[in-house]
């Protein structure tokens, strides 16, 4: 269907917002313009392809349709720690200016503020914004309803903190809604720039992977005049080549997947002992950081084995080759270590080896069938690989380990 007698959808697609159908499938795109041609009640793919190229709402519509993004609260939550490290570690006479882009249904820069915030930052020593190229995405961020897919980890203390219960789920507080503004923009366009002052830091992950070479290329150059002098940049897994490669330098930060503009080195500072949120009378940027902001993993388990934790650093620094042989290496030796086999099946992602990590997250899940994050892992490549079924099948199967979790969580009140 993608290219039939002059109705190339995937050509539209790539000129439109870039994007590589090779990234998602052609069968992905497929089925998204069946999906669209039965919401609009025509049968004729030729009247179809008439409508999205006379029409600005469909083909909005069609794009994101096409592409449905998958995020929770925290997700890969070294990043989160990392940006706190080296917020506290830059000093300013203003604001510390973080964007989120693509922020989707808001869980990543809602997890953006609450990380400052527990780590001691005022309410009036940072802003967050919040840009979406998706209107449908943007409204349900500003309307802040998130149900049990948003939230999974082990440690959901801080949903306690800045959230309150609601019929239909969990909504942010007033607090956490004022550190973040929410609005439309397309980093394809100049409408990001225009009077804004520069950023200190900008999260746009897992958006990179979806677009061809010259669309890549050309948002890495919005992305680095968009940032301040000595600004942090953080990307996916999949991502880290292209940071490395237009001129951005690694942060030493396992797993956080966060770059520098320029050259300078950022010192890799040992985590402080675990501590409670900061009160809000006493937060200022000088306070010792907290790290009840990080979900994902339970305190106690944060230390790494030696082994793994250097092969974290190998990849965060762009060597993803070394790091994978290293840790099949590491693997032959431990071969029932669920940690390792994470690892390696997101470096393996990371490489492009679609099928490779897939593997992996399959053993991993053998050995702990309730790792959460792997199986989301799981369902997103799956997807990709054009099986729909599977796919809901492991996030089904991820909702309910979430769903038994939660029930040892006390509910707000």
């Amino acid at each position: 269907m993608g290219a039939r007698a002059g109705m190339d959808f995937e050509q539209m697609l790539r000129e439109t917002i870039g994007l590589d159908a090779g990234s998602i499938g052609s069968s992905t795109i497929d089925r998204a313009v069946r999906q669209r041609m039965a919401g609009t009640g025509i049968a004729s793919l030729q009247e179809y392809w008439v409508r999205v190229k006379t029409s600005n709402e469909e083909l909005q519509e069609l794009i994101e349709s096409v592409v449905v993004p998958e995020t929770w609260f925290f997700r890969d939550a070294e990043a989160f720690r990392c940006l706190v490290r080296l917020a506290r570690q830059e000093s300013r006479n203003r604001p510390f200016r973080v964007l989120s882009v693509p922020c989707c249904t808001g869980e990543e820069p809602y997890s953006i503020a609450m990380a400052l915030l527990d780590g001691g930052f005022a309410a009036e020593a940072f802003h967050v914004d919040a840009v979406d190229i998706s209107t449908r995405a943007l409204a349900r961020a500003r309307k802040g309803e998130y149900g049990p897919n948003s939230f999974r980890g082990k440690d959901l203390v801080w949903r306690e903190r800045w959230f309150r219960a609601t019929a239909k789920g969990y909504a942010p507080s007033e607090p956490l809604r004022n550190q973040v503004e929410f609005r439309h923009g397309n980093l394809l366009t100049s409408d990001l720039e225009a009077g804004r002052d520069p950023y200190d830091a900008i999260f746009c992950r897992n958006l990179l992977i979806y677009f061809d070479r010259e669309t890549q290329e050309r948002i890495m150059g919005v992305l680095r005049s968009l940032l301040s002098p000595d600004g942090f940049l953080f990307v996916g897994a999949s991502e880290t080549y292209l940071a490395s490669r237009t001129g951005f330098s690694a942060v030493r930060h396992p797993m956080s997947f966060a770059f520098r503009k320029g050259t300078a080195t950022v010192t890799e500072m040992p985590l402080p002992p675990v501590s409670q949120p900061v009160p809000a009378s006493k937060r200022l940027p000088a306070l010792p950081v907290a790290q009840a902001f990080s979900p994902n993993v339970p305190a106690a388990a944060i230390p790494q084995p030696t082994g793994l934790k250097a092969l974290q650093r190998l990849a965060n620094a762009g060597h993803l080759r070394e790091a994978v042989e290293q840790c099949e290496r590491y693997i032959r030796n431990a071969p029932s270590s669920p940690d390792a086999w994470y690892l390696l099946g997101v470096l393996k992602e990371a490489r492009g080896d679609f099928e490779g990590a897939l593997d992996c997250y399959r053993k991993l899940l053998y050995l702990d069938p309730e790792h959460v994050e792997a199986m989301a892992h799981l369902a997103l490549l799956t997807e990709r690989q054009g099986d729909p079924e599977a796919a809901a099948r492991a996030r089904e199967r991820a909702r309910r380990i979430e769903l038994r979790r939660n029930k040892t969580v006390s509910p707000l009140r």
